[in-house]
């Protein structure tokens, strides 16, 4: 990614206001299993016990999914069930407020990788968003990226789109981006509401094709999975999972 200013990503943000740059490629729906790589096989509520994340991983090992995600005190019993599988590691970091401070969330970050996380998927300050404290916004990004790819992992970033205005939308999606961002993401699926298709392709269209976009919140069948795919997202987060792809190979 070229070095770029912060008054340049207002000034992109400021056009995009405007005019959207058009779909940058023509989404390719998964036909049955394959929808399996599409999807973060996920559990986060503060309750699942070490019995329900023992349960998620043989799921996601025996179906194929592309990551398990999981709050960071299950990262070391996630990855060493799945060791040795083509399942990722995915850790959230700062969840779900992302009101911690860049040193916490990039020291956080460097914690779950060590623990054996491949993937992170760090939820952005919302509230410095929302205050237009857009240095503190890029910052923050920025230092959970550099942490995560100085360790070889990936970084989704959470901007919790519920909370943010289509303007707001834009603006983060394009912070994260150019602040090093190998995803952008809708939600921690804790908030008002989760991922819409109209956000997604929003996302999409401000990122191109470069970064992948994940759709998460409130994703339960293949129908809304399909939706999300065909909008632009390359990722789904769904507890749900085992029955998406249920409904797949029915289908």
């Amino acid at each position: 990614m070229p070095a770029i200013k912060l008054e340049q990503i207002l000034e992109e943000a400021e056009a995009y206001q405007q005019s959207l740059p058009p779909m940058p490629f023509e989404p390719t729906l998964p036909e049955g299993a394959e929808i399996a790589r599409f999807i973060d096989h996920t559990l986060l509520k503060p309750e699942a016990t070490a019995g329900q994340i023992m349960a998620l991983c043989t799921e996601a090992k025996t179906h194929g999914f592309a990551s398990v995600c999981v709050n960071p005190g299950y990262v070391p019993l996630a990855a060493g069930l799945l060791k040795g599988t083509d399942t990722k590691i995915c850790a959230v970091v700062s969840f779900p407020l992302g009101a911690h401070l860049p040193n916490q969330k990039a020291e956080e970050t460097r914690s779950v990788i060590q623990a054996g996380a491949d993937e992170v998927d760090m939820v952005m300050n919302i509230g410095a968003m929302k205050g237009e404290a857009y240095v503190l916004v890029w910052k923050d990004i920025q230092a959970v990226c550099e942490t995560a790819h100085e360790q070889g992992a990936i970084v989704k970033v959470i901007l919790e789109t519920a909370l943010l205005s289509r303007e707001e939308i834009i603006l983060a999606a394009l912070i994260a981006k150019y602040g090093g961002a190998d995803f952008v993401k809708t939600s921690t699926g804790f908030a008002s509401a989760g991922a819409t298709t109209e956000n997604v392709e929003l996302m999409r269209r401000v990122v191109g094709a470069d970064v992948g976009v994940k759709a998460a919140g409130g994703i339960r069948t293949l129908e809304t999975a399909r939706a999300m795919i065909a909008a632009g997202a390359t990722r789904i987060g769904a507890s749900a999972g085992v029955n998406i792809l249920n409904e797949a190979m029915e289908s």
